[in-house]
């Protein structure tokens, strides 16, 4: 099976982490090459930046599984997708180009949890339903 739905979010999502390690590189380019310095928006860029890279791997890759697995309806995959893609917009613009951004860091952070939990359980239950065939 060719996967179709899971490269279109993984290929917006590496735009996302370019420009996310972009800013990290554009504010060491002020002094610190290593770690953050003290320096506080260095520390939001590279935690909005390490957050990303977290989670967002482990996430598509359990997308992508459902969508090999072909049972998972077309439409449902795309929902998943985008909202990962919608709360990482929101984590990452709240860490990484804000000062404090609160309303962007929760929900990013609320969607992303609930990404893992439901694609979590959609994935045991793939697995289970396997077993028992």
């Amino acid at each position: 099976m060719l996967l179709t739905i899971t490269p279109l979010y993984a290929g917006a999502l590496a735009i996302l982490y370019l420009a996310l390690s972009y800013r990290v590189v554009q504010q060491r380019g002020h002094g610190v090459s290593l770690g953050d310095g003290g320096d506080q928006e260095l520390l939001r860029r590279i935690r909005g930046h390490g957050n990303f890279a977290e989670y967002v791997p482990f996430i598509l890759l359990m997308l992508a599984m459902l969508e090999f697995g072909g049972v998972t309806p077309p439409w449902l995959l795309h929902l998943l997708g985008a909202a990962l893609l919608v709360a990482r917009l929101l984590h990452g613009i709240a860490l990484s180009f804000t000062p404090g951004w609160k309303f962007g860091r929760f929900y990013g952070t609320l969607l992303t949890f609930i990404l893992l939990l439901v694609l979590g359980v959609l994935c045991l239950w793939r697995g289970i339903a396997v077993l028992l065939v």
